[in-house]
């Protein structure tokens, strides 16, 4: 267990949780479940820091899973409208347990890093707040909804005695990025990675931590952006002097 541990419930009308590599047109089919990416992306828009990263320890499924195909008209890239089939999750509610940790490839960060009070405290506030950027369940045009909760509590789709197990298969886990890298072969380059997602009773699904993850690929070479003013951009106000915050403000 973890000292900073946050809990909230999302929940919205539609989810679409496809698979990154895949979607570059035509037809989407969402997963079944949230990937362990999507929900670090609502995560995200709760309340996201450079200093930190955000780690997704569980879900419960709270609702039943069901789907619905619509026909839709997406844009095409060399003009007009295409019409494709897209299958959502339908009535999707979860319950999320979070936690953070310092980010130990940003030194120039470390100083924002050790004041974990800081960021606990303003990650429950901006839950209770309904986040800070729009949230989204996998997709854009799934719009949904942040509010605190315990998490366990309340009675779920999959609470009867006689479910025991559910598997998904083989599925998408995330991408590891420079800035999150967490090995020599992680260092310098982005990867993806995979894992077999299993519900348990209750709903309860437990995500592992992105270096336990088994199943991984090499994309390509990336560099990590660094932060700080000698980077050119800055980490706040204290790194203007009065001339320089004078004029911002005019």
């Amino acid at each position: 267990m973890h000292p900073n541990i946050v809990q909230f419930k999302v929940y919205g009308e539609y989810a679409l949780f496809s698979d990154p590599i895949t979607r570059i047109g035509g037809e989407k089919c969402s997963y079944l479940i949230p990937t362990y990416e999507a929900v670090k992306g609502i995560m995200h828009s709760v309340y996201w820091k450079p200093s930190i990263i955000w780690y997704i320890d569980k879900i419960r499924v709270m609702n039943p899973i069901q789907t619905e195909t619509k026909g839709v008209r997406p844009l095409k890239w060399t003009g007009g409208n295409d019409l494709s089939y897209y299958t959502y999750l339908k009535d999707c509610c979860y319950q999320v347990q979070a936690h953070f940790e310092p980010n130990r490839n940003r030194p120039e960060l470390e100083e924002d890093s050790k004041n974990e009070n800081k960021h606990y405290t303003i990650a429950r506030r901006s839950i209770i707040r309904g986040g800070r950027r729009d949230i989204f369940l996998g997709s854009r045009e799934c719009q949904c909804y942040v509010e605190p909760c315990v998490f366990g509590e309340g009675d779920g789709a999959y609470d009867r005695d006689d479910f025991t197990e559910l598997s998904f298969g083989l599925m998408y886990h995330g991408l590891t990025y420079p800035d999150e890298a967490y090995s020599e072969e992680t260092k310098g380059c982005l990867t993806k990675r995979f894992f077999y997602p299993v519900m348990k009773k209750r709903g309860i699904i437990k995500f592992p931590r992105p270096e336990d993850c088994k199943v991984t690929e090499f994309v390509r070479q990336m560099n990590m952006k660094k932060f700080g003013k000698a980077e050119g951009n800055f980490i706040g106000l204290e790194e203007f002097n009065e001339s320089e915050f004078e004029e911002v403000n005019t």
